[in-house]
């Protein structure tokens, strides 16, 4: 089932938040907000349910803003993405070891992951998953829907670190 979200009004064009204060800080500025809203949501309806419902809406707004990225970044390619990747990274919220780079392929570790450390000292840690780690495959999908993404743990689920391989899908081929 899709969440409807409102048009767009206030704030009409690119979304460049990210570009502007870097990703982590946005995330704290959103996780402090909806933190007590979950909580109070989830006391009067359920908490799986409206858990169920946040993580449906973040995939829907990463998809989007996965959309916004490509354009904000001039294209959808694997070289555009991982130049992108600034805005995670900045304030040393992530410690990457990149594995592979190339037209076909981005892979890399994350080793220190500060978005588990944020979540964390703010008592949400079950939120973070669902509020940061959620939103990867989405994002790539609206960034550029021939790429996948494979990832097997991330340090927000007690893993050493996360493993991220972006990976161009395969085209078939045409016969003219």
């Amino acid at each position: 089932m899709a969440v409807n979200l409102p048009d767009k009004e206030l704030g009409e064009g690119l979304d460049t938040l990210n570009e502007r204060i870097g990703v982590l800080t946005r995330r704290e500025a959103e996780a402090r907000i909806l933190k007590p809203i979950i909580d109070a949501l989830g006391e009067a309806f359920g908490r799986e349910a409206v858990l169920d419902v946040v993580r449906r809406t973040i995939i829907q707004v990463a998809q989007e803003q996965g959309d916004q990225l490509a354009e904000n970044m001039g294209g959808d390619s694997l070289a555009c993405f991982a130049d992108s990747l600034q805005y995670w990274t900045r304030d040393n919220a992530l410690e990457v070891d990149v594995l592979a780079q190339n037209e076909g392929e981005f892979a890399f570790n994350v080793t220190r992951c500060r978005y588990a450390e944020l979540y964390r000292s703010l008592g949400m840690a079950e939120l973070g998953a669902v509020l940061s780690c959620n939103r990867d495959f989405a994002l790539i999908e609206g960034f550029n829907k021939d790429v996948e993404l494979t990832r097997t743990q991330t340090i927000m689920g007690g893993a050493t670190h996360c493993d991220f391989r972006y990976k161009r899908r395969e085209q078939p081929i045409t016969l003219e």
